[in-house]
């Protein structure tokens, strides 16, 4: 029986082989659980509201969100009653890309540097993200009538967005 396989030192083999192995059987154990990890991205549920994240995870700013949560904090101030907010922004938001330049004697050629993703996507590098600069604010609200209460909205509005009380108009509903 010296050429049959013995069934019975089996155990004792396996045994062997872990222990020799136990290290790298526990590293491709814990790549296999990071591989089994949920990426995140699709939610943002801690966000605090100007931003939200795009597909890519980038932060994308958006006016109505901070209107509404201007609304929120303004209809708060004592006297105020429910506000209404309208922000208007000078352009858009937008980002600075890293981009990479070379020369060839009198030619030069610029391209945006891009980072593979994974799953044969590749997305381009951000340098900065631009936020929009407010342009002026409107507060409407029934206490708009009020100095007390004006002076406490413009003083609010203006340590959120940087505006000057001149680019803030507040008015009284009806």
């Amino acid at each position: 029986m010296k050429g049959m396989f013995q069934w019975e030192r089996l155990p004792q083999k396996a045994a062997e082989l872990f222990q020799k192995y136990k290290y790298v059987l526990l590293v491709i154990a814990a790549g296999i659980v990071l591989l089994l990890l949920p990426l995140g991205g699709e939610e943002n549920p801690a966000s605090g509201g100007t931003e939200s994240q795009n597909g890519n995870g980038e932060e994308t700013f958006r006016v109505e969100e901070m209107e509404r949560r201007l609304e929120e904090a303004l209809s708060r101030v004592d006297g105020a009653g429910e506000v209404t907010v309208v922000l208007t922004v000078k352009s858009g938001a937008r980002q600075i890309l890293a981009q990479d330049s070379s020369r060839s004697g009198e030619e030069s050629s610029t391209s945006t540097v891009v980072v593979s993703t994974g799953s044969g996507t590749e997305d381009a590098v951000v340098l900065q993200q631009v936020y929009p600069q407010y342009q002026g604010a409107l507060v409407v609200c029934p206490g708009g009538g009020d100095p007390a209460v004006c002076l406490k909205l413009v003083d609010a509005v203006s340590a959120l967005t940087g505006l000057g009380a001149d680019k803030i108009s507040i008015c009284k509903s009806k």
